[in-house]
């Protein structure tokens, strides 16, 4: 059974994607990426060093007040955090 024009068409497309899909990123666009840990890697470090991901929903203009504190902080976000629960825990 012969197929119609717009199935081979379509197969062809389907072909083309996954193929592309696969092929994996050229070397010249990762390029200084060698220095980046992936995030399994970064999950096992921040294990290892007892830190434990936390979200919550915070109103905007607390979030914009705490990133600008954070531009100072040497930690950024997460470092400032720590220590602002720390003093209002006590």
């Amino acid at each position: 059974m012969s197929m119609k024009k717009q199935d081979l068409a379509k197969n062809l497309a389907l072909k083309i994607s996954g193929q592309m899909k696969s092929a994996g990123v050229p070397g010249r666009f990762a390029q200084g990426s060698s220095d980046l840990v992936d995030r399994r890697e970064q999950r096992k470090r921040d294990a290892a060093a007892g830190l434990v991901p936390f979200a919550c929903k915070l109103p905007a203009d607390l979030v914009k007040r705490i990133n600008e504190r954070a531009v100072e902080c040497d930690g950024g976000v997460n470092a400032l955090m720590a220590e602002l629960l720390a003093k209002s825990l006590g």
